[in-house]
């Protein structure tokens, strides 16, 4: 064990900060420093990191990991860096002891996002989270609900380019006009845990990417309004769902009631995808793009959704 500056000593509660009380980022960064399979995130991006040569060795790739986590948690490349220098929890979860070694900066940062986007590692690094969820024991069951989030983008034309960014587009929701993306997902209905995503501009109808939110073995398909009424669409992808999709109902009509009263049983169940939208939009802070192009913000909701699912599942995989 490597010995304790004077600088990580100082960062330990006992001794120096007595009266010290962990914060809910404290308690956060040890529940999450418990509960995410590092080992087999790292071996997703490990073939791709680069080795050490010749001339500066990399950073560890775990650290960088743990460094993109934190910037997913709470803020931007250059914002990590600062961050990090002046929190002594997240210099814990990082393992940075700045009586050793410098914070890795924000250009260190950047270059490591740009390889998990060079080479499509967000939805690796999904793919690896539900394995390893399942093999916990958190298995698909029958049931998926299907729903779709838009996130904003800036509208501005007052950059270098003069234009928006062309991947982007505008649609209008409860007539409120919104420019951005939107993130589509299939969600299990028994474990309230995404398995799907598919990232399209806000313009895209929520029935378009349906068959890429299944996995095939539903037997029920859940979703709002929008999704009804693409029995076909369901059926190409899993043959044997029934279609448990809210059904349009006009206002007055007296008759409609008994379907009233069957869309609000099934909003009973499909509330639960709702979760995994707060978690990604008001935990995270992902309401609005932080870069340029679906790519990569799509490597973006990948990971984040990787990071909801454990973090949903922290009662059984801790």
């Amino acid at each position: 064990m490597k010995q304790q500056t004077l600088a990580m000593a100082a960062d330990q509660e006992a001794g120096f900060e007595r009266y010290r009380c962990p914060t809910r980022r404290d308690v956060f960064l040890e529940t999450m420093e418990e509960i995410v399979p590092w080992q087999e995130l790292c071996a997703v991006i490990e073939p791709h990191y680069p080795k050490a040569g010749s001339g500066r060795p990399p950073i560890g790739l775990e650290r960088m990991l743990r460094m993109y986590f934190v910037q997913h948690w709470f803020m931007a490349d250059d914002a990590c860096e600062e961050a990090l220098l002046d929190s002594t929890a997240l210099r814990r979860f990082v393992g940075i002891d700045l009586g050793r070694e410098r914070v890795p900066d924000g250009t260190t940062l950047l270059k490591f996002r740009r390889l998990l986007e060079r080479h499509e590692l967000g939805e690796q690094l999904f793919t690896a989270v539900g394995q390893v969820l399942q093999a916990r024991g958190l298995k698909l069951g029958t049931g998926t609900i299907v729903d779709a989030t838009i996130i904003g983008a800036p509208s501005s034309t007052k950059n270098a380019d003069k234009a928006r960014d062309p991947e982007m587009h505008q649609t209008c929701k409860g007539r409120q006009w919104h420019f951005g993306m939107k993130l589509h997902i299939g969600v299990d209905s028994r474990t309230g845990l995404a398995h799907r995503a598919v990232v399209t501009a806000a313009n895209a109808h929520d029935k378009h990417p349906l068959p890429q939110l299944l996995h095939g073995n539903e037997r029920r398909v859940y979703g709002d309004s929008a999704y009804a009424s693409q029995k076909a669409l369901i059926q190409a992808r899993a043959p044997r769902a029934k279609d448990f999709t809210n059904q349009r109902v006009r206002k007055g009509v007296e008759n409609n009631e008994v379907q009233r009263s069957k869309n609000r049983n099934k909003s009973k169940v499909r509330a639960r995808i709702e979760h995994v939208f707060a978690v990604v939009k008001r935990l995270w802070g992902f309401t609005k793009v932080r870069y340029r192009g679906l790519a990569k913000n799509a490597t973006r909701s990948f990971v984040a959704l990787g990071l909801v699912n454990i973090y949903l599942a922290r009662a059984y995989v801790a």
